[in-house]
């Protein structure tokens, strides 16, 4: 047994197709039937049932699974090897909010773009809750969230803190107040993000607190969205401050202050404790670590 029959198993797996795997893999249609023909008289067992269209006998779907993790061990001891020359590089997946993919990302990858062109990255957007899962079982490398939960597994680093503010259009009836209580919100119809982000978790534990019961009009799963339809007059919400700075700037949204909401919440990067880091997380996280917070709460 060779990589290159473990490699040739995963492309017919995924392309159902002899002739097509050959074509990805650089191979004669007979060279691929060949490699899989080994493998089945090596392990005496039928890997594939070659009617069209080709599948996997369940036998190639247990070896498959197999073949797989092969594959990835091989690709990590490269990326460890590949590590030694010092030289900074691999790919990282990023999971974070849309919000924060927006506002602080942009800032952030392209100084790692300028600095270390080796480094590539994938952004995934997901509620903070989903970005803890997913650090935690490894679909995403590493976090940037509001850091709400605390998870044995997982290592936490402040970058900065944001707030959630009362946002209104400038044509709404509060937006000629700097200041309000927060008993003025009852009654008022409310643009929310979904209950399982963040920023909805933190608003309905205030208003469970001031015994309010909002007049939800609308949920909407980002800032983005929530700030288009407040644009147009259909409610008030209460998002990141953060999210909203360019928005404010230009006049498009107004916003005002209350006091009951005034409360800071850490943002920060997650990973996985003692996993391995590759050089190019090694070195996003000790650089993204290490930058001041104006880096992130840069003027818009």
């Amino acid at each position: 047994m060779n990589l290159n029959q473990l490699e040739t198993l995963l492309t017919i797996s995924k392309t159902m197709s002899f002739r097509k795997a050959g074509e990805l893999l650089n191979l004669t249609q007979p060279a691929v039937s060949a490699q899989i023909r080994s493998l089945e008289e090596e392990f005496g067992t039928i890997l594939i049932d070659r009617n069209q269209p080709v599948t996997l006998t369940d036998s190639g779907k247990l070896f498959l699974e197999h073949a797989e993790r092969i594959l990835r061990t091989v690709e990590d001891l490269k990326q460890r090897l590949a590590d030694l020359s010092q030289t900074p590089q691999g790919h990282i997946h990023i999971g974070t909010t849309t919000s924060i993919a927006m506002q602080i990302l942009p800032r952030v990858l392209f100084y790692f773009q300028d600095q270390f062109p080796l480094i590539k990255t994938t952004i995934h957007s997901m509620t903070s809750s989903q970005i803890m899962t997913s650090v935690d079982n490894g679909s995403v490398d590493i976090g940037i969230s509001y850091l709400y939960e605390k998870y044995p597994s997982l290592e936490t680093s402040v970058l900065y803190y944001d707030t959630f503010e009362l946002i209104v259009a400038s044509s709404h009836p509060l937006s000629r107040y700097s200041h309000i209580s927060i008993e003025k919100l009852r009654n008022l119809p409310f643009i929310m993000l979904s209950p399982e982000t963040a920023g909805r978790r933190f608003v309905d534990q205030v208003f469970r607190t001031f015994d309010i019961n909002p007049q939800i009009v609308m949920e909407l799963s980002s800032s983005e969205e929530v700030k288009r339809m407040v644009e147009l007059n259909l409610g008030a919400a209460i998002i990141s401050k953060l999210s909203a700075v360019n928005d404010l700037h230009h006049g498009t949204l107004k916003m005002v202050k209350v006091d009951e909401l005034e409360m800071t919440h850490p943002v920060g990067v997650v990973y996985k404790s003692g996993r391995y880091l590759n050089s190019a997380m090694h070195q996003f996280l000790q650089d993204l670590k290490g930058m001041p917070e104006t880096q992130f709460l840069g003027s818009e």
